[in-house]
């Protein structure tokens, strides 16, 4: 019998996913379901300014990067305070912008900014679109990173 009466099928959509890796003890590959399913989900309205397109009103849903980052076990003592306080985190997305997080930002010790990797954006899964970083804090949106493709975290280099 000929198939070229079967209906076709398109591939299935590519499901984005983040690295996390550094100097912890359990590096992972996480899909945006992953980030949904395996952590209780914030939410953020926010209001940020964007440089090309002046202010932009979300609402925003995911875990918290701290916790997600503290499941893949940072190689420093979480009893000291101090030992924290000397990592960072990397955020690289595929939208080809980078930022730079101390640690002691995301920290309930310290600042215990609600950081979010986003799963939802407006109402709308990020599966294809990938994850994306979110500040709260923030009025500027520059550390905004879309479709999150990698979370470096560790030591700040000389901080060894």
């Amino acid at each position: 019998m000929s198939r070229l009466g079967a209906p076709r099928r398109t591939p299935a959509a590519q499901l984005a996913s983040l690295a996390l890796l550094g100097d912890v003890g359990s590096p992972a590959t996480l899909t945006v379901g992953d980030l949904r399913d395996g952590w209780t989900q914030h939410r953020a309205e926010v209001v940020f300014e964007c440089a090309t397109s002046g202010p932009q009103r979300h609402v925003f849903e995911g875990p918290l990067l701290r916790e997600v980052a503290l499941a893949s076990q940072p190689l420093f003592d979480a009893l000291r305070r101090k030992d924290r306080s000397r990592f960072a985190l990397a955020v690289s997305g595929g939208d080809g912008h980078h930022t730079v997080l101390a640690w002691a930002e995301i920290d309930a010790d310290f600042s215990n900014a609600p950081v979010l990797l986003a799963t939802r954006l407006d109402g709308e899964d990020l599966d294809v679109a990938g994850s994306q970083l979110v500040v709260p804090v923030d009025r500027c949106g520059a550390r905004y990173i879309s479709a999150i493709t990698r979370v470096w975290v560790g030591a700040w280099p000389g901080a060894r």
